[in-house]
């Protein structure tokens, strides 16, 4: 394996973890105002998330890194593209940090809601943003020859792009529902059951949709025999999770939906490579682990430092989660 495609490797994992890590805790804040019926039960919900929710976020900082100090000119031209898209992702995701630290900061019933709101608006925006944003890598966008983005903003939200925007606010929605069925106790974790049921339905229409679409809209499943393996690999996980929310298995239906964001994710970058950005002009101005790459060199340092980094990273948050593995009740949370 050449180090272009090992970097390729290395950003596909650190999205995956990202997507999957981040992707119940958004999940817990767009449920909050639905399950928390008042002040303490949304207290215990968000306390569910607590000890994960900026430890998930790392995932995500050091996935831009990675793509900044492998490969530059996709680094370039996917936040040049981006641009208005990313400022918003920041300001969703400061809002939603600062509402954790802020909501318990005040006694004010006003002060709460309103950081709750934050929490909650914060969480949607960036799930829906990143949907928007993974589909339109793969449908592609005007980059000319110099890889430079030569569209305008409103370019960025086609039908396909807002679809995959919806699926994965839906898939996000019901992994943290099958989180907090897994972190709560009482009332809030069956309204958490009771949500996660009503929820499969949905977002299987709208994942199956954003499939049905990806075949007509993009090249992917005709590009690469790896994105038509997770993508039946992520419907099978999806059909197994409705089997376990019915049979009550919280556990294996946390860890299939999982699998559904990973197949998702991994169809994604699997449909791209070699490609990291695809041109609709042209696809000889598409984007490759060859032409948006840093020198061998640099390649070669990053290397060494990444592959011994990452496994201390991935230990940590293991250890993290198996120290505050359980749940959260109403009295606990009162003291946190």
């Amino acid at each position: 394996m050449d180090l272009n495609t090992l970097w390729f490797g290395i950003v596909t994992f650190l999205f995956v973890g990202f997507l999957f890590l981040e992707g119940f805790d958004f999940g817990v804040g767009m449920l909050m105002p639905l399950l928390g019926r008042n002040a303490e039960e949304r207290r215990t919900v968000t306390s569910a998330i607590g000890p994960f929710w900026d430890g998930n976020e790392v995932w995500l900082i050091v996935s831009g890194a990675a793509i900044f100090a492998a490969f530059p000119g996709w680094y370039a031209t996917m936040f040049s593209s981006f641009y208005l898209m990313m400022v918003a992702l920041l300001v969703a995701l400061i809002l939603r940090g600062v509402g954790f630290e802020f909501r318990n900061r005040h006694a004010s019933p006003a002060w709460t809601k309103f950081w709750d709101a934050m929490i909650t608006g914060g969480s949607f925006a960036a799930a829906f943003i990143w949907g928007v944003a993974l589909t339109d890598l793969v449908k592609g966008l005007p980059i000319d020859g110099k890889q430079h983005y030569v569209g305008g903003f409103a370019e960025l939200f086609s039908p396909f792009s807002l679809l995959g925007g919806a699926a994965l606010v839906g898939l996000f929605l019901l992994h943290g529902a099958n989180f907090l069925t897994l972190k709560t106790e009482g009332e809030i974790r069956a309204r958490a059951e009771r949500a996660a049921k009503i929820l499969w339905l949905p977002v299987t229409l709208v994942a199956g949709g954003l499939g049905a679409y990806a075949a007509v809209e993009t090249d992917i499943f005709g590009h690469s025999m790896l994105a038509t393996v997770w993508a039946i690999v992520a419907a099978a996980a999806l059909i197994g999770t409705a089997a376990c929310l019915l049979a009550e298995r919280s556990g294996w239906a946390f860890l299939l939906n999982g699998l559904v964001i990973i197949g998702v994710a991994l169809a994604i970058f699997g449909g791209l490579f070699p490609r990291v950005m695809v041109s609709s002009l042209n696809p000889e101005y598409s984007l490759t682990i060859t032409n948006a790459a840093a020198t061998a060199k640099s390649l070669e340092i990053s290397s060494w430092f990444s592959l011994t980094l990452i496994p201390v990273v991935v230990g940590y948050q293991a250890w993290n989660y198996w120290v505050f593995r359980k749940r959260v009740s109403l009295k606990a949370a009162a003291h946190i």
